[in-house]
């Protein structure tokens, strides 16, 4: 039997997000090895997961610091007594209120978020001060992704101008640098080194100011190997909980296994060598160019087009599908595909055993 097949198939309607707990565990202690057991150093990303089943198993492991991008992230950390919670997308307007509201919500998990402008750290000040709450505050850097953050040379003023200001504390540095993806081990610690370079000058340039030390978080999934070296810098990956498709390929280095799958059936046999399948757009992530997904027990089957609940493949003989039969597929891109669906299928000994709720996939829990 294939390490991916389930026993108990039938009993799941497709399409279907399945997570394979026992390769979830595999992946936890892998990311705890390539830090040589130092789990302090590690702030995963839970972005790709967003199910607070999965974070409470990196809890159980001994990570007690995570990043995540949304307030339903945040809470859904807070509710499972994360005791540490960084909320690496800066919150304007009502986000800013909310991470408020978190704050005071659940007092047991530390919350932080970032800042690249002074236009926002007033307005968390503003927030902030009128109900008498305080708020850790990280600079977020643009080292090259142009995505946001501001760049280092101009982060000192920032910094100086913020400690004028009530309820808020800048504590650190933030700089994701997804841009830098090299397939080449050697390149990509060559880029990363390079563009952290600028961090390290400008983390020195505020210790002497502040007289204090900073937190700096860095980087994601592909410059995790880089930055587990660096004994001073805390990781963020996030996409290594459940690995996908296009970081398996591209990042041949980093050792974790696919952990979640998308399973889809054959709804129809359209001719001798194309099949559907009801993988549709609302069922994988359809950002990428085909194939969006790849299906392990039928490497010969090619996606050539989608719709919202259709997805067509070429196959070398379409005489040996039937409907009803069942693809695993891995999709290019998981983190995206994880939050179509609103429950995950967990599987053990290839066994479906129970769901857990990707509760995170919507954009408010409670606050």
């Amino acid at each position: 039997m294939d390490w991916f097949t389930i026993k108990n198939i039938d009993a799941i309607d497709s399409p279907a997000l399945v997570i394979y707990k026992d390769q979830v565990i595999e992946n936890i202690q892998l990311l705890k090895g390539m830090v040589e057991g130092k789990v302090e150093q590690l702030r995963p990303h839970v972005k790709t997961n967003k199910i607070a089943e999965v974070c409470s198993m990196m809890l159980d492991a001994g990570i007690t610091k995570f990043k995540c991008a949304t307030i339903a992230e945040a809470e859904m950390l807070a509710m499972i007594k994360a005791p540490d919670v960084l909320l690496s997308y800066q919150p304007v307007g009502p986000k800013a209120k909310r991470l408020a509201a978190l704050v005071e919500k659940y007092p047991a998990t530390k919350f932080s978020t970032v800042i690249d402008n002074i236009h926002a750290a007033e307005y968390l000040s503003q927030v902030f001060s009128e109900k008498k709450l305080f708020i850790n505050l990280f600079i977020d850097l643009n080292t090259g992704m142009n995505r946001t953050g501001i760049i280092p040379e101009h982060a000192t003023q920032l910094f100086e101008a913020v400690q004028l200001l009530p309820s808020i504390k800048i504590i650190g540095l933030h700089a994701y640098d997804g841009q830098i993806r090299d397939t080449d081990l050697t390149l990509r610690k060559h880029n990363v080194d390079k563009a952290f370079s600028k961090v390290l000058i400008l983390a020195a340039t505020i210790e002497t100011l502040s007289k204090e030390p900073l937190t700096i978080v860095a980087g994601g999934s592909p410059t995790f190997p880089v930055y587990a070296d660096r004994k001073e810098v805390e990781c963020s990956p996030g996409t290594f909980i459940f690995w996908d498709w296009g970081y398996k390929q591209t990042m041949p280095d980093e050792p974790f296994n696919y952990a979640a799958l998308v399973i889809t059936r054959v709804i129809s046999i359209v001719d001798e060598h194309t099949i559907t399948t009801d993988l549709g757009h609302k069922s994988v992530a359809a950002e990428n160019p085909f194939p969006r997904v790849h299906f392990l027990n039928a490497p010969g089957a090619t996606p050539i087009s989608q719709s919202e609940e259709h997805l067509v493949a070429k196959v070398p003989d379409a005489s040996l599908f039937k409907t009803g039969d069942v693809l695993y597929g891995v999709p290019v891109h998981i983190c995206p595909t994880v939050a179509l669906y609103e429950r995950a299928v967990v599987i053990e000994n290839n066994t479906a055993v129970q769901e857990w709720k990707v509760i995170a996939r919507d954009r408010k829990i409670t606050v």
